[in-house]
């Protein structure tokens, strides 16, 4: 009698974004773009790695005094230490007063997968997150799976063609008592002195517990402090709350996906009993994290001439990002394509809204053979000197026929 399989009743779960990237390694036509990768881009069309990265790679290989070792559960206390200092500065108030810690974490969404399984145990009140980003995060599938209810947001107003703080401020002032708030690249956007203090005064009257996203420190402005200024706003209101640092983009590590979860307390006590309940889940969750990119990224924050040398690097890669942006916008105004393209040079890092319509995106896939997520937000580093005349003529062609067809 032959047995019934375990697996039976289980259905094929609902495709991702991962399906452009499948579909365009599957067209053959010799002019296919693919400009959605997760990854900075070289002109070459390669990934960028800091050129720091190799030298010190190949030191630690060649290290005999390095073992391996598994690490305490709480990770590499000297790749946390920097990593916080990274974050929020060497002489950050948060840091001297010894009320802030992390969790060496495993991937991108290994922090996320954290501060879930302990807001869900400690947190119980409150089962409702709020995900607000410039882009779709696969951080509500984590919360979903441990059985919150979660409502996502996006920051980009599709109309104005703009990154809409008052967004942000209308969907706090929505959203219910006690939750759970996760912001992304909250500093893709300006916000003035008034609209902080507004957005705090809401926050804090609610109880809302912030949870924010740094996915690309340095990629976004090329000043490292600039891209993380938002969180002593937060710091000096009084706030306590998560962060997920990711250093595997500005370092160009990606496949090592390496960062920490930093956790902001009121004092050093309540920091301390956190972290200790903080551990318990990483134990369960995967036991312990790897090494690597750990190594690597602590060689060159500790060392001042590397770090300086990095600093260089991320600038030399914004810097290529801005120009990118730039020639866009002026092709495309060459081309005498209608609108207004100044918001492709107003958005900060790699990835940006090209402000088009899904008829257009639709366009663009399906006739000039160019991938982009339905959203119409791309990465600009894929846009090099051998495709751009294409990239941009495409664009143009794809206006002028939906204009054409709502005639």
């Amino acid at each position: 009698m032959p047995t019934l399989s375990v697996f039976m009743d289980v259905p094929l779960a609902q495709k991702l974004e991962g399906s452009l990237l499948k579909t365009y390694k599957q067209d053959n036509c010799p002019q296919k773009m693919f400009l959605a990768y997760r990854a900075c881009m070289t002109n070459e069309g390669q990934p960028w790695i800091s050129s720091m990265v190799h030298k010190i790679r190949l030191q630690i290989a060649q290290d005999p005094s390095l073992n391996h070792e598994y690490m305490p559960a709480m990770g590499m206390k000297s790749f946390i230490q920097a990593s916080l200092e990274l974050l929020f500065g060497k002489h950050s108030r948060v840091i001297l007063e010894n009320r802030v810690g992390g969790v060496h974490t495993v991937g991108d969404s290994g922090a996320f997968q954290l501060g879930a399984q302990f807001l869900k145990t400690w947190r119980g009140t409150s089962q409702i997150v709020y995900i607000i980003s410039s882009q779709n995060e696969l951080h509500g599938l984590v919360f979903q799976d441990m059985g919150f209810t979660v409502c996502e947001y996006s920051f980009w107003d599709s109309r104005q063609l703009c990154m809409s703080p008052n967004m942000l401020l209308d969907v706090v002032e929505q959203a219910p008592h006690g939750c759970i708030f996760v912001i992304g690249n909250i500093g893709n956007f300006k916000m003035t002195q008034h609209q902080w203090v507004k957005l705090m005064a809401a926050m804090k009257s609610k109880h809302i517990f912030p949870f924010f996203d740094i996915p690309y420190q340095g990629l976004s402005t090329g000043d490292l402090e600039e891209d993380t200024k938002f969180l002593q706003y937060f710091v000096s209101g009084g706030f306590e709350f998560f962060c997920s640092q990711s250093l595997s983009k500005n370092f160009g590590i990606y496949g090592e996906g390496v960062g920490i979860l930093a956790v902001v307390a009121f004092n050093n006590r309540l920091l301390l009993c956190a972290l200790s309940q903080l551990m318990h889940f990483a134990l369960a969750l995967w036991l312990n994290p790897p090494t690597m990119g750990a190594r690597i990224i602590t060689t060159i924050l500790c060392n001042p001439a590397l770090q300086e040398a990095w600093k260089q690097n991320l600038k030399e890669v914004v810097e290529n990002i801005m120009l990118i942006k730039e020639k866009v916008k002026e092709k495309l105004r060459l081309l005498g394509t209608p609108g207004s393209w100044n918001h492709i040079t107003d958005q900060n890092g790699p990835h940006g809204y090209l402000g088009l319509n899904s008829q257009q995106v639709d366009y663009l896939v399906k006739e000039k053979h160019i991938y982009i997520p339905k959203n119409g937000r791309i990465n600009f580093t894929c846009i090099n000197g051998c495709n751009i005349d294409y990239v941009t003529e495409s664009i143009n062609e794809a206006v002028l026929f939906t204009k054409d067809s709502e005639k």
